[in-house]
């Protein structure tokens, strides 16, 4: 299908999984975000909720998913399972241990995955929300296994050089009003699907 000179494939437009950004301080993007949120959680239905947040206190821009992990359990959401706190993080040398906990101890979990990520200038603040696995370390050159139906990303440096050093070299006021941010889309969302079942 062609439009205006542009070559459309459309079993792509209907197959891709659908991906939301925008910018931490964008109260009509986050407003998207947290929607879209509800629209994953309500589709899991009953199954249970897992928030695996990765990253460690170790590097300032690596910390966003331990952060906001501590974030939730301190609100004590009913049965929002969170995994990745900076008390006890997951990160790339227990991620499988964490993997294989969750599998022994639910049945059928909807997992969404959170992470750091590195990317272009012009998109450091912003958020993303995919559905589908999480890479975790994809921009660290790890080689771990996917994570999540979904997952939930914070842009928090510029990547493409350098990336260990960039990482812990990130602004950790930055890290900590992404989390902050992140935190609240999250806790919202699961509250306000709790509401509506």
């Amino acid at each position: 299908m062609k439009a205006q000179g542009l070559t459309v494939n459309l079993l792509s437009v209907f197959t891709e999984p659908q991906k939301l950004k925008a910018h931490m301080d964008d109260n009509l993007g986050t407003a998207k975000l947290e929607n879209r949120l509800i629209n994953l959680f309500q589709s899991a239905q009953q199954r249970p909720a897992i928030v695996l947040c990765i990253g460690t206190d170790r590097s300032t821009g690596d910390s966003l998913g331990p952060l906001i992990g501590t974030n939730l359990s301190r609100l004590g959401l009913p049965q929002l399972n969170v995994f990745g706190t900076l008390d006890q993080p997951v990160h790339a040398t227990n991620l499988v241990e964490q993997l294989n906990l969750i599998d022994k101890s639910f049945v059928n979990p909807f997992v969404i995955a959170i992470d750091a990520c590195l990317g272009r200038l012009d998109s450091v603040g912003c958020i993303t929300l995919s559905e589908g696995p999480l890479r975790p370390g994809a921009g660290v050159h790890k080689n771990l296994p996917e994570v999540g139906e979904a997952h939930f990303t914070g842009i928090v440096n510029v990547g493409g050089f350098m990336e260990y050093m960039v990482l812990q070299n990130t602004r950790l006021s930055l890290v900590w009003h992404m989390a902050d941010s992140m935190s609240s889309i999250i806790s919202r969302a699961y509250v306000k699907n709790r509401c509506v079942q």
